[in-house]
């Protein structure tokens, strides 16, 4: 299911527009589909995401809004957006062909292709930028953070319906905590016991993340308050207990737990409401960071305050479930481009 979307968009672009088997492709097919998706006919693109299959009659079917492309705009920017100026990000490049390398992997694997056409590719692709620049972290401040929790308890003080958004958004700062990995899959659902107590009293909880990995976080003291909060709100006990089932966060109407994109809104109607309280008590510049951020900026606050804290690196590292602790190092750290920028502020005109 990782690469469904990619392998998707070419196998579309293969069938609707090359209409060439797949076994035949070389080098120059897959540079022209890296053409393709640099700049795709504009009634391929879309604004926003919708379902692919909606249920009319009982049955599914295609929905006629469905777009292989998305043109997003940035949180924040009002500008009408433009499908003339789509373009995919190099992320999104990177994404794609690692996506179409794995699909042609496995057609080699199974004997139906006979070379893998996308590695040599890339090499050749005009679109890739070797990218030196120096990262900057989207997070917020430790004030902004403080400011954003109290907006959080203040609306679920004043109305239970955002209790649940208040559990949320400490989950994601405090336990660092992906949207996904909350949300509920085919292959996985956040129940209750995930939350597990060792024979120290050491709370942890256990996540299936990125790469289809289980880790264990390490959960402090300080969360088990809101985490004791949220549940005697739905009429838990205090704690969870091996072996509970109900869902991390449940859905208010139905069952079960909820999908990503409905995580995404309750995190999103807390942004707008400190937006909305810091803009009238402190000015739109100050504000502005909460109409920029999403719910990733949360699990990035959390991880770089931590290090500021000076808590070890590996095992903030862990706790973030990365592969190397470099990973940490590059996205939070930076410390050789806090070298070069210590080395460099000095030198004179």
């Amino acid at each position: 299911m990782r690469f469904r979307s990619e392998v998707e968009k070419f196998l579309l672009w293969a069938f609707l527009i090359k209409d060439k088997p797949l076994d035949e492709y070389r080098k120059a097919d897959i540079l022209e589909f890296a053409d393709f998706c640099w700049k795709p006919p504009l009634t391929w693109i879309s604004y926003s995401n919708v379902d692919k299959f909606i249920i009319k009659g009982g049955f599914y079917t295609s929905n006629t809004e469905w777009t292989p492309f998305k043109l997003m705009v940035a949180k924040g920017d009002e500008s009408k957006p433009d499908k003339k100026k789509y373009r995919p990000s190099q992320e999104t490049l990177q994404s794609t062909f690692t996506a179409i390398n794995a699909f042609y992997k496995h057609l080699t694997d199974e004997e139906y292709c006979y070379g893998n056409p996308v590695q040599i590719a890339k090499k050749d692709c005009r679109y890739f930028i070797k990218d030196t620049q120096v990262k900057d972290v989207k997070r917020l401040t430790e004030d902004q953070w403080n400011f954003l929790l109290d907006v959080a308890t203040s609306m679920a003080d004043d109305d239970s319906r955002y209790e649940r958004s208040l559990f949320l958004i400490a989950s994601l700062k405090t336990l660092f905590l992906r949207i996904s990995e909350y949300s509920d899959r085919k292959e996985w659902s956040p129940i209750m016991s995930h939350f597990w107590r060792d024979n120290d009293n050491n709370w942890w909880l256990k996540i299936y993340g990125k790469g289809r990995k289980v880790r264990d976080i390490t959960v402090p003291a300080s969360f088990l308050s809101y985490l004791t909060r949220y549940r005697l709100h739905r009429g838990l006990n205090k704690l969870p207990v091996t072996g509970e089932n109900h869902p991390i966060i449940e859905k208010i109407r139905g069952r079960g737990g909820m999908t990503a994109r409905q995580l995404s809104r309750l995190v999103q109607e807390v942004f707008d409401q400190a937006y909305e309280q810091m803009k009238l008590r402190y000015g739109e510049d100050n504000a502005s960071n909460f109409k920029e951020a999403t719910s990733h900026w949360l699990r990035h606050t959390g991880a770089s305050l931590e290090i500021e804290r000076g808590r070890a690196l590996k095992d903030v590292s862990e706790d973030l479930g990365h592969a190397s602790m470099s990973t940490t190092d590059t996205v939070y750290v930076q410390t050789d481009d806090k070298k070069r920028a210590s080395s460099g502020k000095d030198r004179n005109v």
